[in-house]
């Protein structure tokens, strides 16, 4: 095959700009292939904003919904965080239902209970007729 069946055709836009890049062969050096010094940097600098993006947005979701831990929200790209912050936030709702069911089953009624009269079957009929009459002396 010739060099030009291998290589698709570049556009002519492409063309006019200089922005067709030559793969180095024999005759262009590595080092002189002009543009992947550029792309890369772009590229980092690219990295660098989608880190500081994700970052900014992590903050963003954890300060609307402080009761998700900041440990369980993790990721490097938005998707992942919104992964991530998902399960965290299920686990939390799992865990307060948990919590909320126990408390439920163990929840005493707040006050004092009702007043009863005072259980009189256990005593003796002297004892019984104690109790009244000290009753009815105590009463005006």
């Amino acid at each position: 095959m010739t060099e030009e069946q291998v290589q698709p055709a570049a556009s002519e836009s492409e063309e006019e700009n200089g922005e067709l890049e030559q793969p180095a062969t024999e005759e262009q050096p590595a080092g002189e292939v002009e543009g992947m010094g550029e792309i890369e940097k772009e590229m980092a600098s690219l990295r660098q904003q989608l880190s500081s993006a994700t970052t900014k947005y992590r903050a963003l979701i954890l300060a609307a919904a402080p009761e998700v831990p900041e440990e369980l929200v993790k990721g490097e790209t938005p998707d992942e965080v919104d992964a991530s912050f998902a399960a965290a936030r299920e686990m939390v709702d799992r865990v307060r239902r948990q919590l909320e069911a126990k408390a439920a089953a163990e929840r005493v009624p707040a006050g004092a209970p009702a007043r009863t009269p005072p259980d009189l079957s256990g005593l003796s009929p002297v004892e019984k007729i104690a109790y009244a009459l000290s009753r009815t002396s105590q009463s005006p």
